[in-house]
């Protein structure tokens, strides 16, 4: 995620000066410690954080576990990963649902932190689970929040309760109470309530969210807050840990630029866990809190599985199947390439996604200056095709290209270039399904490797090619001997002998002389 890009840097050059050695003085240890603290403190976490984490890291780092390790500067990335995921809240935790419905969740925090989007993200996810969400509107005090749930609500496809139009008319309370009635009768087993926020934490604030608390006595009462917002998160959380109380953290914003010492510091600071974060403004950039796959990404180790799991729920197997199929027996079309796109954009950001992958770091410029736009743009040529041309791109010259180009928004330029990198792509992947490996342009062949599974066809036999019976049968035999045939023996453009050092000087005159006339 782009929020912990620099603490990233920081511990991969730390443990890059690890790399190579093959034990690790007590000086190597303190020197890595120090560095560690120094990433940490920069990543604005709290300072009670950074010196119990890097207390504990020390002490492991100078036991057995290394000292005795074949590779010590691994088991060290390795305590440290260890260490992350105790301060990231251990074991992750989902929501705990009601025995008798409906399940109520109440949602907490400063105004600006995201309650109202994240509600709506939290009911889609919801729905997406075979649940039935409905959500609250019982922020009456900032201006327009009713109707920006509603508007959230609809986006999500999930019903809002809203008695009062808010601005700061009505009973939040009341409201509260009135949607479980209502939620009873209707039958939806969750209930997501959104309260009011301030600018800041006072008396009057935290004796509202405490009078609702009371009155519908939630299963889980969520701290949503805004990830980027550093070492005052701290401050927030245990304000509103003394004041209202809560069973759960939601960070919002990871997807933003800031240090993300929160995320770092709240779960540990107020022993509570952190049950989802939002990556992104889209209704669907929200995901549960793994904290093993955090610190996975912290340390730049991937996050293969959340990658896994995005994409099983986002591809359709038995397309992927047929897909496969036509990959091997060179049926794959410029249809099909749209269908998988389409669904490559359901996953969500690619940009997200890449950043999963282990290493991503390395890519970090590319990634930044990755246009997601690309995607649309590709999705607009193909969309301006007709289905034959689609299915049979052999078909598209150049006036179908002009015309693509200006149903598409595009040139003719960017439709060749898509074209292209199709044929290639196609080719690729047809190597690949047959059990080859790809031959990358710019690369020779890989020693050993086999390309597309195909037999190597024998060379055609040398010979001479001669018309004249006789010139040819002194050639083949010239060959035969292992003597190379002199190139120029066929002939040149002006007529002139084939004698192993080229033309003379007198050829070279007579050639000069003819040429004159």
């Amino acid at each position: 995620m782009a929020i912990f890009g620099n603490l990233t840097d920081r511990l991969a050059e730390t443990f890059k000066n690890l790399r190579g050695k093959g034990k690790l003085s007590p000086a190597d240890v303190d020197g890595t410690v120090r560095e560690i603290r120094r990433a940490l403190l920069d990543a604005d976490v709290a300072l009670e954080v950074v010196k119990e984490f890097t207390g504990r890291v020390r002490e492991r780092a100078l036991g057995d576990e290394v000292s005795k390790a074949l590779n010590p500067a691994q088991q060290v990335v390795q305590i440290v990963n260890d260490e992350l995921v105790a301060i990231l809240g251990g074991e992750a935790r989902r929501i705990q649902f009601a025995k008798v419905a409906p399940t109520v969740i109440m949602l907490a925090g400063l105004q600006g932190a995201g309650k109202t989007t994240l509600a709506g993200k939290l009911a889609k996810w919801l729905a997406a689970d075979n649940h039935t969400p409905l959500l609250v509107a019982a922020d009456l005090q900032r201006p327009n929040a009713v109707t920006q749930l509603q508007v959230v609500g609809e986006q999500a496809g999930v019903p809002v309760f809203a008695p009062e139009p808010g601005n700061g008319k009505g009973d939040p309370v009341r409201v509260a109470k009135d949607a479980l009635k209502f939620a009873k009768q209707k039958q939806y087993d969750v209930v997501i309530v959104d309260t009011a926020g301030r600018l800041g934490v006072d008396a009057e604030l935290m004796k509202q969210a405490s009078n609702i608390r009371k009155a519908i006595d939630p299963d889980e009462v969520l701290f949503v807050i805004d990830a980027m917002i550093g070492q005052d998160a701290v401050t927030t959380a245990r304000a509103f840990q003394d004041g209202v109380d809560f069973t759960g953290v939601v960070l919002s914003k990871l997807d933003g630029d800031a240090r993300g010492g929160a995320a770092l510091s709240v779960a540990s600071v107020t022993g509570r866990p952190i049950l989802f974060a939002s990556t992104g403004e889209g209704l669907d950039d929200f995901e549960p809190f793994y904290p093993d796959r955090m610190a996975s990404r912290i340390l730049d180790l991937g996050d293969i599985l959340t990658l896994i799991e995005t994409a099983q729920k986002n591809f359709d197997e038995e397309e992927s199947r047929k897909v496969a199929e036509k990959f091997a027996t060179d049926s794959f079309t410029l249809e099909d390439f749209l269908g998988q796109m389409q669904q490559l954009k359901n996953m969500g950001s690619i940009k997200n996604m890449l950043g999963m992958l282990p290493g991503a770091k390395g890519m970090r410029q590319q990634l930044d200056n990755f246009d997601e736009s690309e995607i649309t743009r590709t999705e607009a040529i193909i969309q301006s095709m007709t289905l034959q041309e689609r299915r049979v791109p052999k078909l598209l010259n150049g006036s179908r290209r002009v015309r693509i180009a200006r149903g598409s928004g595009t040139t003719v330029t960017e439709v060749n270039a898509l074209v292209n990198r199709f044929d290639q792509a196609a080719k690729m992947m047809k190597t690949v399904a047959k059990g080859g490996m790809p031959q990358m342009p710019g690369m020779g062949p890989i020693p050993g490797a086999k390309f597309g599974g195909a037999k190597q066809l024998p060379q055609k036999k040398k010979g001479s090619k001669s018309g004249n019976p006789a010139k040819r049968a002194a050639e083949n035999a010239a060959l035969a001997a292992g003597t190379p045939v002199a190139s120029a023996a066929k002939g040149s453009g002006f007529g002139l002998g084939s004698k192993p050092g080229g033309p003379t000087e007198e050829e070279l005159a007579s050639l000069q002389k003819f040429l004159g006339r």
